[in-house]
């Protein structure tokens, strides 16, 4: 087994594609993790200027937004709606208030639910864009200051290296590994390999192993790479980085995936004898992982699937959170990547020769 691991091994370190794929990853991630290297306390009369709207449902607080109080938040709402009922519904503004005033002791769904009977369907997502306004200095400093009060900075950002890392080593993964088993898979090697004192466990635990230990070292150059981008970059921002974070992250929503990816590898070269049939199966899979869908109140986001290869963090840098059943989901991916590996050493030993 360790033989045929440090063999793979060898050659992918030769291989230069994997030495530029690195340099593209890089790039990549660093594109699109860059804006919240920007992150920082506003000195005295700094302000943070743009073209976007007052309010914002995707905004972030490096564009100088931040959520929006509850209270606050109902204000707001209220005064879009009266102003696209007279702008667009054609009502007088003693109408429009008189509608407003009706919504009042509502919650949000029941009074979006009210406003349908005018005719008015997409009130709620009216209701998303007052998720965050832009904030003054005073304002996005006291927000920073408590999100930070009891997370290091490290452990925000590393679930955003985490989303567009593991992006980029789903689909780098799926091209690189797709060699793995290229030269075992050929008539002559395979049927010479079945001849072989070489048992099933051995053979596919190199070959596994030897794919997987690609990826981790991949992943960890990214690692390295990026902890030390996060930390020179906050340097002057006195923001705590730590390498524990962008390992956890890593380990917890990018390493299931990646071998999830060699299992499906060995079973399909093993099953049709050769691995290019998973390449397409494996692009599928992750347009699969990938895609969103709408929550309970119709709003379409990225929620996560089961047994996606993909683990997403979109929103606010300091809202980031995992889908739901995250964990409870890389944990099956896992079970099921075993299980796919048994799978391919019976379907091994069955072409055996003796």
């Amino acid at each position: 087994m360790r033989s045929i691991l440090k063999r793979e091994v060898k050659n992918y370190m030769k291989n230069p594609l994997l030495w530029l794929g690195i340099v593209i990853g890089v790039f990549m991630v660093f594109q699109n993790v860059s804006p919240y290297l920007n992150i920082h306390y506003l000195r005295e009369g700094e302000t943070i200027v743009n073209d976007y709207p007052q309010s914002y449902r995707d905004g972030d607080v490096f564009d100088g937004y931040v959520p929006t109080e509850k209270e606050l938040r109902r204000e707001k709402w209220e005064e879009r709606i009266q102003e696209v009922l007279t702008s667009e519904f054609e009502m007088d503004d003693e109408k429009a208030q008189s509608v407003i005033e009706e919504m009042k002791g509502m919650d949000v769904k029941t009074a979006c639910a009210h406003l349908e009977g005018y005719g008015f369907y997409n009130s709620y997502y009216e209701y998303e864009n007052t998720a965050y306004h832009k904030g003054t200095r005073e304002e996005i400093n006291s927000y920073i200051s408590e999100k930070l009060e009891n997370r290091a900075f490290s452990y925000y950002f590393s679930r955003k290296f985490a989303d567009f890392a593991g992006l980029f080593m789903g689909f780098f993964a799926t091209v690189l590994l797709s060699v793995l088993f290229m030269q075992d898979t050929r008539r002559n090697t395979y049927e010479l390999l079945h001849t072989k004192p070489v048992s099933a466990g051995k053979y596919l635990s190199g070959k596994v192993g030897g794919g997987f230990l690609v990826c981790l070292i991949i992943c960890a150059a990214l690692n390295l790479i990026f902890f030390g981008i996060c930390l020179v970059s906050t340097r002057n921002s006195s923001f705590e980085v730590h390498l524990m974070d962008f390992l956890l992250a890593s380990v917890l929503y990018i390493l299931p995936n990646m071998l999830m990816i060699v299992s499906v590898y060995s079973l399909i070269s093993l099953l049709f004898k050769s691995p290019l049939p998973a390449v397409p199966l494996l692009f599928l899979y992750i347009v699969y992982s990938n895609m969103g869908s709408r929550n309970a109140e119709g709003i379409y986001g990225y929620y996560g699937r089961p047994l996606a290869i993909m683990v997403r963090f979109p929103g606010g840098f300091f809202d980031t959170a995992p889908p739901p059943m995250a964990l409870l989901n890389q944990s099956f991916l896992i079970l099921a990547a075993i299980c796919i590996i048994f799978l391919s050493m019976q379907i091994w030993k069955r072409r055996r020769v003796y």
